[in-house]
């Protein structure tokens, strides 16, 4: 992968993730009909009171990293579980959605390997 191809990924992914983490805080975007064990989900979240509003943050602490190119192997190593999440709700709560959270999880999987120089040294004995 060439440096503008990875940038271009890198944008891609921060501005997504920052559009969704904003809109967990303001509902700018509509939410679609979602399948009952879906919103019962995310229901479930919400009334914590603090689970999605945590998830919200990361995201858009995770999207303004790789979007000022910061920390971009930390932020991608902080994304890897969000993104499996993202993936597994929509594969197993809300098949219909499951474009966005497979380019999210995929642009990670591409990002992670592009970076692992910066995760070598996690794996040397």
């Amino acid at each position: 992968m060439n440096a503008t191809f990875t940038t271009i990924l890198r944008v891609i992914l921060g501005a997504a993730l920052l559009l969704f983490g904003i809109n967990k805080f303001f509902n700018f975007i509509p939410m679609f009909e979602m399948p009952p064990a879906a919103a019962n989900f995310l229901e479930s979240l919400a009334a914590t009171g603090y689970a999605f509003y945590v998830v919200a943050a990361l995201e858009i602490l995770i999207g303004s990293l790789l979007l000022l190119k910061k920390w971009v192997p930390f932020a991608l190593v902080l994304l890897a579980p969000l993104s499996v999440n993202i993936l597994l709700f929509h594969l197993f709560l809300d098949i219909s959605d499951i474009a966005v959270a497979i380019v999210i999880f995929t642009l990670n999987v591409l990002l992670m390997y592009k970076y692992w120089k910066a995760y070598r040294p996690l794996f040397q004995l």
